[in-house]
């Protein structure tokens, strides 16, 4: 049987699940073995590197630093820590807390943007990450593993049993040939919706390949509109946050006012009705905004890689245009980021082709003679001139549609080069 790393195709799936009351206990146990041995991985980490600093032979320091090294391990760990053998702990979660340290690390020497591991605190959201295992298998599918769907409803996961899903997944079960479940998360968000995440490998691809469309499509990202392509169209910025903002800040006012009595009155928060109900509430507005932006780039990122052959974009830093007080809140809104990661995978899973590129001058150029603005002179344009004529071709320009056609052509020349 083929490991997940030898598989060439790999799917995500995401779907919401409905534990039972004792169901929720397990994965809140689980959530919180997960974090304690993380943490505990943090630790040791942090106490090595003190002791190894010490260049003097103590045998203190070096029996402390042994001792350190063999609890890195699952099983050590829970011999030392009696409560982590409680029967409702899958073994594969504590596992999983230690790989993930590792692989933080590891993230952290190859790149050095995301920084070291750091403690987990404790919060309303839960997580944690087990394995789909085939024992005594020959061929791996999506029914016979210790993960398995017993029907498009329904899901078996080791220590909670069988789960309700939600979400059509007949297209998955009717699949021919192998298909293996890799890892699995399961999470709970702060407003108390639970998700299972399954990470799918096989030889054959998930989607049906798409025929050539010959179309090639440039795209600018702006506040005015979500998007204008090369080819004329714009679609409209939906501002998902703006609409739904007063509301949100009539909720969280009572929440800071229940928040403030509950402290004066010396209690715990956790244990406030009122205030657990109104977190619950402005957790549920929050969710309300992501879902339906999270909807909306979706279905515009499948559109566009449906449709065309090659789509280039502008390579956005979100961290960078955040800075810029006057616009954070516009931009956090319109979900760029998340966008273009959209548009990278799905490229990948439906075999066309998305090209970033360099954002400097797309704006500033004009299409047809090349003329930069702020050269020989002239003034450069601003977030206010929607629309300007070329000072040497004297063309009439709509900016955003100017900036998509140079970035379209940018796009093809990189293409060339490649």
């Amino acid at each position: 049987m083929k490991s997940m790393a030898q598989l060439e195709y790999h799917y995500g799936l995401k779907a919401r699940i409905y534990p039972s009351d004792y169901q929720k206990q397990i994965i809140k146990v689980n959530s919180d073995a997960s974090r304690f041995v993380h943490n505990e991985m943090v630790a040791i980490g942090k106490e090595l590197w003190q002791l190894n600093r010490i260049k003097l032979s103590i045998d203190t320091v070096q029996d402390r630093i042994q001792q350190l090294k063999l609890r890195q391990n699952a099983k050590q760990m829970s011999n030392h820590f009696q409560f982590l053998e409680d029967k409702r702990i899958d073994s594969l979660a504590k596992a999983n807390a230690i790989q993930n340290y590792h692989k933080a690390w590891n993230a952290f020497r190859k790149v050095h943007e995301a920084g070291v591991p750091k403690f987990h605190r404790k919060s309303y959201a839960w997580r944690y990450q087990t394995n789909c295992q085939y024992p005594k298998q020959k061929t791996a599918r999506l029914d016979n593993g210790t993960v398995c769907f017993e029907d498009r409803k329904h899901i078996v996961v080791p220590k909670l049993g069988r789960l309700r899903i939600k979400g059509a997944q007949q297209r998955l079960l009717d699949r021919q040939g192998e298909t293996r479940i890799g890892t699995v998360t399961i999470s709970k968000d702060a407003a108390d919706r639970f998700f299972l995440s399954l990470q799918l490998g096989s030889d054959t691809p998930f989607v049906p390949k798409l025929s050539r469309t010959n179309r090639q499509i440039g795209i600018d990202l702006n506040t005015e509109n979500f998007l204008t392509a090369s080819d004329g169209r714009t679609i409209a910025n939906p501002r998902y946050y703006r609409t739904i903002k007063g509301k949100l800040a009539k909720a969280q006012r009572t929440l800071s006012r229940r928040q403030r009595r509950t402290k004066k009155e010396q209690r715990s928060l956790r244990e406030s009705k009122n205030y657990q109900k109104q977190r619950l509430l402005v957790a549920k507005i929050h969710a309300r905004v992501f879902d339906r932006r999270h909807d909306f780039l979706q279905r515009t990122s499948t559109a566009l890689i449906k449709n065309q052959d090659l789509v280039v974009a502008e390579e956005l830093r979100s961290k960078n245009l955040l800075k810029n007080h006057a616009l954070a809140m516009s931009i956090s809104d319109v979900g760029w980021r998340s966008f273009l990661g959209m548009l990278s995978y799905k490229a990948d899973l439906y075999d066309r082709q998305f090209i970033t590129v360099s954002p400097k001058n797309t704006t500033q150029t004009c299409h047809d003679c090349g003329f930069v603005m702020g050269s020989d002179g002239t003034e450069k344009l601003t977030l206010a001139d929607r629309e300007w004529i070329c000072p040497q071709c004297h063309v009439h320009h709509i900016r955003d549609y100017n900036a998509a056609l140079n970035i379209l052509e940018k796009g093809l020349q990189k293409q060339q080069k490649a």
